[in-house]
């Protein structure tokens, strides 16, 4: 069924890609963030839990964060909106990498993906009260061989620090990648086509 939201959402994400992939396709929004300082919020936990793949992992991440939000509207008497959330996350072999903790962890992410091709995989959930809904975007990258010298000065760039992966394709590391499978926006971080989809079944009118 669907019922009609109003015409503007709740965005749950710190990401500035993922504002301007929603301002791209015109859809109103405000921010709704959880976090404060380097508090974790326990309901959203983006540990990796064994035997979970990869695909249930960030599908899992993007429903809780959507949930989670959508209970804060009521703790913080917010107006009652839609929330959407998403998560991005890179599978080799897999294996969830995420983020890199630090330089050298992300000159180790990028050695590994040099010259062979992993999944980005991007799931975005959308919640109002108790219904919560999601989508998966899968897409397949593949990087040419990087010298160590190129790797060095993309991280000394600071680029891959916030970055599941260690790269943003939007940035200095589209010159890595030979070829693309799938969604450019959900490598970005936010899948346009499942967006627009999710945003309709909630009756978002885009």
């Amino acid at each position: 069924m669907i019922e009609t939201i109003d015409s503007r959402i709740y965005l749950a994400s710190r990401s500035p890609r993922r504002r301007e992939l929603l301002t791209q396709i015109g859809v109103r929004f405000d921010l709704l963030l959880f976090r404060s300082g380097p508090r974790e919020d326990e309901e959203v936990s983006e540990a990796w839990l064994p035997g979970e793949t990869p695909e249930a992992y960030v599908q899992r991440v993007a429903r809780a964060k959507a949930a989670f939000g959508a209970g804060l509207l009521t703790r913080r008497a917010l107006v009652a909106r839609a929330v959407l959330a998403a998560d991005t996350t890179l599978d080799l072999d897999g294996e969830v990498v995420g983020k890199p903790r630090d330089e050298t962890d992300a000159a180790a992410i990028l050695a590994r993906l040099s010259g062979r091709s992993h999944r980005v995989l991007t799931a975005i959930a959308m919640a109002r009260g108790e219904r919560v809904e999601h989508r998966l975007s899968i897409s397949e990258v593949r990087f040419r061989q990087l010298s160590l010298e190129e790797i060095r000065r993309y991280v000394l760039s600071g680029e891959p620090m916030d970055k599941a992966g260690a790269y943003g394709i939007q940035g200095r590391a589209a010159m890595f990648i030979e070829e693309i499978h799938g969604s450019h926006s959900g490598i970005v971080g936010l899948p346009l086509c499942e967006t627009l989809l999710l945003l309709r079944e909630f009756g978002y009118p885009l």
